[in-house]
């Protein structure tokens, strides 16, 4: 062929894949369309006679792999096959999931503890489309129950469990059991804890999402989401048609980073879950400290609970400060060793303000009634010696 076309052509054009051996690591496929054989395969790949990539924001190798992996990861040891759609982050991943399956006059039936960006993505932007939020305690299961069975237009109940940034947790089985009963749709965030330590489909839940750039990731290099389904034709028909046409994709260098960081998950979850015991424990000592948020802790309300649904407690925890607001931005600007970040899950430990970041936009009587207080500090506890995280706690507690 190179000696029938022009240099310039030459350059233009890719060179033929000389690969005999498989790769050991998953290929990037960094490119923006796949090129047809023939117009035939072509249109039978666009009419649905055959499978077949065609363009990036329809699909990619790399991120239907991870995606796949992931898929496998939540279903593992269940007698269960589940779909996968990786977006562009978790809220897009959030955003997809809700618009995909629900219409103006539809409500969703949620906490009012959750993720800040959560709650500002239900009212703010779901409420003008018509569909509308109800917030209530999930931990009163009458109350749901009640909600559920007298409003047809509930559609979703949505939840985190440990929530962030209180560590409340909500019992996944018996919501999930309501909402089969009124045949509605249970969808729960399980970023904190990811498929190592809990498993919502083994209690029934329908949907999980995740922000994959927290834990799965776990090294703060890459930003995507997932949602994965139990119910295959909808989330082949429904969610992934949604994901295409809001352009919400995820792309192959993420999705590879994720997968990168994935090699490691148990060990790091491991070293998350013993170091945030352990810091638990030292805040709980600490005359400054008015309470301490960690499901592990047998003082926390809901430790029992945390205990039947998961494998492991985590790597998340806050704690509130007695003198407030002033006081907790005193103790984060004194750190030295660990990092004042607004996300969470990497393998160093991060610290957030919740009242000043990420529920800044949430009223606060909303917050307050939740928690989430002035002082309240949300703690990503990384995988450093817990000696060392320690004793930066000590001197900033201190004053030094």
């Amino acid at each position: 062929m190179t000696n029938n076309i022009s240099f310039g052509s030459l350059c233009v054009h890719d060179p033929e894949d000389p690969r005999t051996t498989k790769p050991h690591q998953l290929p990037i496929y960094a490119t923006s369309s796949f090129e047809f054989e023939s117009i035939d395969q072509g249109i039978d790949i666009f009419s649905g006679r055959a499978e077949g990539h065609v363009y990036g924001r329809y699909g990619n190798p790399t991120i239907e792999a991870v995606a796949g992996k992931i898929a496998s990861m939540e279903t593992y040891g269940l007698d269960l096959e589940a779909a996968a759609v990786m977006c562009s982050s978790g809220m897009s991943a959030i955003a997809v999931l809700m618009t995909a399956l629900l219409k103006s006059g539809d409500k969703i039936l949620t906490q009012g503890n959750l993720y800040g960006g959560t709650t500002e993505l239900f009212l703010k932007t779901l409420a003008p489309l018509g569909i509308q939020t109800v917030m209530t305690d999930l931990k009163d299961l009458d109350t749901v129950e009640e909600l559920v069975r007298a409003d047809e237009s509930i559609r979703m109940l949505y939840f985190e469990t440990p929530a962030n940034p209180t560590l409340a947790c909500v019992d996944i089985e018996a919501l999930a059991g309501i909402a089969q009963r009124y045949d509605r749709w249970s969808a729960i965030d399980n970023t904190f804890c990811t498929p190592y330590l809990q498993q919502p489909f083994i209690m029934g839940a329908d949907f999980i999402v995740h922000s994959t750039t927290k834990y799965l990731n776990g090294h703060g290099n890459s930003i995507a989401g997932i949602v994965i389904g139990r119910d295959l034709p909808l989330m082949k028909e429904k969610v992934a048609k949604t994901m295409k046409l809001l352009g919400a994709n995820c792309n192959a260098w993420d999705a590879w980073l994720t997968n990168l960081g994935m090699k490691t998950l148990t060990l790091r979850m491991d070293r998350h879950c013993a170091n945030a015991l352990d810091l638990a424990h030292w805040l709980e000592q600490q005359p400054a400290v008015l309470k301490v948020n960690y499901p592990g802790l047998p003082t926390h309300a809901d430790h029992e609970l945390a205990h039947k649904q998961m494998n492991g407690f985590g790597g998340m925890l806050s704690f509130e400060l007695h003198a407030g607001y002033d006081a907790a931005l005193r103790f984060m600007n004194r750190l030295q060793l660990c990092s004042l970040a607004p996300t969470l899950g990497d393998v160093d430990t991060l610290i957030l303000h919740p009242a000043s970041s990420s529920h800044i936009n949430i009223p606060k009587e909303l917050r307050l009634q939740n928690g989430i207080t002035d002082g309240l500090i949300r703690v990503s506890v990384g995988i450093e010696d817990v000696t060392d995280l320690i004793a930066d706690f000590d001197r900033a507690m201190a004053g030094g």
